[in-house]
């Protein structure tokens, strides 16, 4: 699904669109997000094998975007980016190429992704991350001329994943994640509505069809992002995910195989299937076939009580507090204050880090 009117293609961006003479042409990001365990991470693997195509995997600088408003601490940003979540050694950037002039999150954003693209003599760029699922508005508004890729899969197979991956992911294993999960999917919708809404570039896919007919599916996006359909982006065997965090929960994603069976979501409690059940049928009765998530509900069905939802609302609030309040204290915390919290949280703060890359950091100095 995607919003038709908006027609402009990414090369007319690039012969319309100029920056100052000492930059090379401007080129608009790509933007490939879903809710946790909704299938990005393959989404993106299959699209870096476009010939034209490298987008950085969950580099999360704009969840960082305090750190860019603060003049000395936005002079420090690559190492802060690399103490963050080892972005600048998940995908093997050297910091001396990161020196160009940085004045916003947009010019860091470009300025590591077309590095990162060129690397491979790649023009397209971008990145792909769940955490941007509440931030869509603001990307458009950092890059107006933006590509959006939009993955929707069934609430139940996203939070039966969250709670497979609790096993070997400490993100994952914390308190509330899977009712998170389930919310964050009307968050997304409504960012999607609204990025409708202002004209921007939307396509939007549903999981099934991603794993059940890649090819269509992958077909479509190219169309979508008007660059020529490559079989290379239906297959996973030559996939580089050397920038995909480590841990067990990542083992399918970087698999060569693009499973297309059914989960039988077990590990979902059932209390927690019978909430997931009585939000299906509120979001269709809601939104009925108008939401590519919600056109493969069920027409019938109780649906979630007000009291229950005030109280999931009031619950997710406090979960997404949880996550956006480091972000912030990070961005504006010397780095050094950052490093003795997490030694104090984690104890070994070596295997936090072995949570995000085996690979030695490239940062010299740490």
């Amino acid at each position: 699904m995607s919003n038709e009117p908006n027609t402009v293609t990414l090369q007319e961006t690039l012969k319309e669109t100029e920056i100052p003479a000492n930059r090379q042409a401007h080129v608009p990001p790509i933007f490939v997000v879903g809710v946790w365990r909704s299938g990005t991470t393959l989404l993106y693997a299959l699209l870096n094998q476009h010939p034209d195509i490298r987008l950085m995997y969950e580099s999360d600088l704009p969840v960082l975007w305090p750190m860019f408003r603060i003049p000395w601490i936005r002079k420090t940003w690559v190492e802060k980016w690399e103490c963050w979540n080892a972005g600048l050694t998940r995908h093997d950037l050297d910091a001396a190429n990161l020196t160009g002039p940085v004045t916003s999150l947009a010019d860091a954003m470009e300025l590591a992704g077309r590095t990162y693209a060129s690397e491979k003599g790649k023009k397209f760029w971008g990145c792909k991350s769940p955490s941007y699922y509440d931030r869509l508005v603001d990307l458009s508004r950092e890059f107006p001329q933006a590509r959006f890729v939009i993955i929707w899969r069934d609430p139940e197979e996203i939070c039966d994943s969250v709670i497979r991956a609790a096993a070997s992911g400490m993100w994952f294993a914390r308190r509330g994640t899977p009712r998170k999960a389930l919310l964050a999917s009307k968050i997304l919708k409504q960012q999607c509505e609204k990025l409708v809404a202002r004209g921007a570039f939307v396509h939007q896919v549903h999981y099934r069809d991603l794993v059940e007919d890649t090819a269509g599916a992958m077909r479509s996006i190219c169309q979508f992002l008007q660059v020529p359909f490559s079989p290379a982006v239906t297959i996973l065997e030559k996939a580089d995910r050397s920038a995909v965090f480590t841990g067990a929960h990542h083992k399918l994603a970087k698999g060569n195989q693009i499973i297309s069976r059914k989960a039988r979501n077990e590990a979902v409690p059932p209390a927690l299937a019978a909430k997931i059940e009585r939000y299906r049928a509120l979001w269709k009765s809601q939104a009925g076939d108008s939401w590519l998530l919600s056109q493969r509900f069920p027409a019938a069905g109780i649906k979630a009580g007000l009291w229950e939802r005030a109280a999931d609302r009031f619950l997710f609030l406090m979960l997404r507090a949880r996550d956006i309040s480091p972000r912030i204290l990070f961005s504006i915390l010397p780095m050094s204050v950052w490093q003795a919290y997490r030694r104090i949280k984690y104890k070994d703060e070596e295997q936090m880090r072995r949570q995000l890359t085996s690979k030695p950091t490239s940062l010299h100095g740490n």
